[in-house]
């Protein structure tokens, strides 16, 4: 895992619910596995070819990536609208920055992210 967990608790807890209040940045909502609780993510989702990106700095182990691997989909809520996403596939760095406009930072190194999430845009 390439952040600590703790950060991670920290963030859902005290940072995320500020930046979802805001409104400028990217939601992904998505549906617990178990509970079937509708949960809210603020996080960076980068548009690729038919689809969004996102960086895993948590690792696929955290409980939003689990959730929406099971879910096979999620919601996201950017720019003003909600877009349906499906198809769920974790991807490894080459496939990852490949897709990734060259405008966008890729992770620095130090932080040790080799995994991302991929998910296509529902045509509709």
């Amino acid at each position: 895992m390439p952040m600590p967990r703790w950060l991670g608790h920290v963030n859902k807890r005290v940072f995320n619910p500020r930046a979802i209040a805001g409104g400028r940045r990217p939601v992904l909502i998505h549906a617990g596995r178990i509970s079937g609780t509708t949960y809210r993510t603020p996080l960076d989702a980068h548009p690729v070819d038919g689809g969004y990106l996102f960086i895993l700095v948590y690792g696929s182990r955290s409980d939003w990536v689990q959730n929406i691997l099971a879910a096979g989909g999620a919601r996201l809520r950017v720019d003003g609208k909600e877009v349906e996403l499906a198809a769920p596939r974790l991807v490894g760095e080459d496939e990852a920055f490949q897709a990734l406009p060259a405008e966008v930072a890729r992770p620095p190194k130090l932080l040790r992210i080799t995994e991302f999430l991929r998910m296509d845009l529902v045509a509709g």
